[in-house]
Parts: C-alpha cells; sequence; structure tokens
C-alpha cells in the first residue's frame, strides 16, 4: 500500500469554469442539510423517522428538479441527471445508529451529495447518480442490494462519502486503524482520507492531483492498495464502497476517519455543532471537480 498527498504533489494548470463552480459551493448551505438532517434515523430503532429522513431527502431532491426513485427492499434514494449512459455515483448513507442525531455519521456526507446534485444539475458534466444508501449501519444492506441490480457497465466509478466533516488541528487527534502500518498519516485529523484499490487507485491519484490544483492548502491523503492487500484489514470495508469493491468495481470511499478521529462517533453528542463547515465544503468541492473534470467516456 502507498500513501499519496496533495501536499507533494505539483500542480496542473486549472480550468476556469471549474474554479467558479467550486467557488458556488455554499458552508451555510451544508450545514443546513446536516442540521435539517440531524436526529436519531435507524432502520429499525428509530423506523418513523428513518422514514422521514426518506422523505425529506425525496423532497428536496425534487426541488432541485430532479424526479427521484426508491430502489430496493430498503429505500436507497436514487436520483440521476446528465443523460443516459455509464454513470458516476455520488453515494452516502442516510440511516444513523439508535439514539445519535448522526450529524457527522452521516449527515454530513449526505449533504456534500446534496450539494453536488444541486450544482450539477443540468451542468452537462454526463452522467451521474446521486445515491442515498440505508441501512449501511445494518450491515451495507441498502448498497449490497444497489450494487447487486447493477448491469455490466452501468456505473463508471462510485465515490462514497462516509463522516467527511470532522476536523481537529489537536496534536495527537488522530490515529490509525488497527492492522496498518504506523506512520501512514499524520498525527493530526485535519485532513480528508481517501480509500482506493487496484481498481480505483488512478481515480485516487486524480483527486490527489485535483486538489494540489484547485484547493492548495486543504491536505487530501489516499491510501491506495495493491494486489487485494485490502481483504486483510476489515476496518477498511465498513461502508457502502464494499459492495462495489467485491463486484470488481471502481469506487472510493472519502472520511474523516470516524473513530479515529472523531470523539462523538457513534455517540448522543455527534451533533451539528461539533463539524467544520469549511471543510465539509472543501469535501464538496473536491468532489465537483473530479466530476467536472473526468475524461469522457
Amino acid at each position: 500500500m502507498l500513501v499519496a498527498r496533495s501536499a507533494d504533489r505539483r500542480p496542473r494548470p486549472t480550468d476556469a469554469a471549474v474554479a467558479a463552480a467550486l467557488a458556488t459551493v455554499s458552508p451555510d448551505r451544508l450545514r443546513g442539510l446536516v442540521e435539517v438532517l440531524s436526529f436519531p434515523r435507524h432502520y429499525h430503532a428509530d423506523r418513523r423517522a428513518n422514514r422521514r429522513a426518506r422523505d425529506l431527502l425525496v423532497q428536496y431532491l425534487r426541488g432541485l428538479g430532479y424526479e427521484p426513485t426508491l430502489h430496493g427492499s430498503y429505500d436507497n434514494v436514487v436520483a440521476a441527471t446528465g443523460g443516459d449512459g455509464p454513470a458516476l455515483v455520488l453515494g452516502a448513507h442516510y440511516d444513523s445508529v439508535p439514539g445519535t442525531p448522526g450529524a457527522d455519521d452521516n449527515a454530513s456526507a449526505v449533504a456534500t451529495a446534496l450539494e453536488c446534485a444541486r450544482l450539477l444539475k443540468d451542468a452537462g458534466a454526463g452522467p451521474v447518480r446521486v445515491v442515498l444508501f440505508n441501512r449501511e449501519e445494518d450491515g451495507l444492506l441498502g448498497s449490497t442490494e444497489y450494487v447487486e441490480g447493477l448491469r455490466a457497465g452501468e456505473v463508471t466509478e462510485a465515490h462514497v462519502f462516509e463522516m467527511v466533516g470532522f476536523r481537529t488541528t489537536a496534536p495527537k487527534s488522530q490515529t490509525m486503524p488497527p492492522g496498518l502500518p504506523g506512520g501512514l498519516a499524520p498525527d493530526v485529523g485535519d485532513f480528508l482520507g481517501l480509500l482506493a484499490n487496484r481498481h480505483s487507485n488512478a481515480v485516487a491519484e486524480d483527486l490527489v492531483r485535483l486538489a494540489a490544483s484547485y484547493l492548495p492548502g486543504f491536505p487530501v491523503l489516499a491510501l491506495k492498495m495493491y494486489l487485494g492487500v485490502e481483504k486483510l484489514v476489515g476496518h477498511l470495508h465498513r461502508s457502502d464502497h464494499a459492495p462495489f469493491w467485491r463486484a470488481g468495481l471502481s469506487a472510493l470511499m472519502w472520511t474523516d476517519t470516524s473513530e479515529f478521529r472523531n470523539p462523538h462517533y457513534h455517540q448522543p453528542t455527534d451533533t451539528p455543532d461539533t463539524l467544520d463547515y469549511d471543510f465539509l465544503a472543501n469535501v464538496t468541492r473536491l468532489a465537483l471537480a473530479r466530476v467536472l473534470t473526468r475524461p469522457a467516456g
């Protein structure tokens, strides 16, 4: 495995139209979305609230001009733009564990996907699907069902956002999952982490270079794994990118590293006021940059 750092990459020439689009990302809008979604919404323990979250997402996407659909047995919410053809997926789960508002886990990620949806509607960026999975907290059931229903060539790459709003500059605030070598990441939790494997390492490298070019000063670290080594570390399969990996599809997890940084993970204290919305806005800008600059076809 290798770690690619945006700080080590030389910036590339930028496109003025892309830079202008990234500037329209709104930290205030992201905060508003997180606040609206921050209530306990587990599929079983908070069933009525889980349906409420689903309905809020459908309503919001309709307000943006989409025609969202419910997918599968667990009500994944899917919205598409950019026409037919192989699509890039922007995904996040909208359920939470029982008893927690789930601001970082995972309203922050849903907010990123929704803000991308707002800015990509009718942008001419090629086929994009926003997929908001349910039942991630019950063993990735929604995303597993979604991936099992895909046709060959239907998805080109998937970007799965998993807790992307917590940042801290406190010393010794960042730890690493068991099973990974020490020294892979700094010990201060102020960076975005990307997790890729042999099917998505090239996309991860592009994202690191995009960060260096369009978002200087926003630290991005990509853990790139080769030869199937990710199968040896269970912690690397804990979100909705894992079903895509199992299907041999290109997918990355975007994360603030959850409990390895955020002390509010799966706690009642996972509230909107604990998040850094400028950090969340930069995550969203990087996702938009990838969509707007990805290779044709």
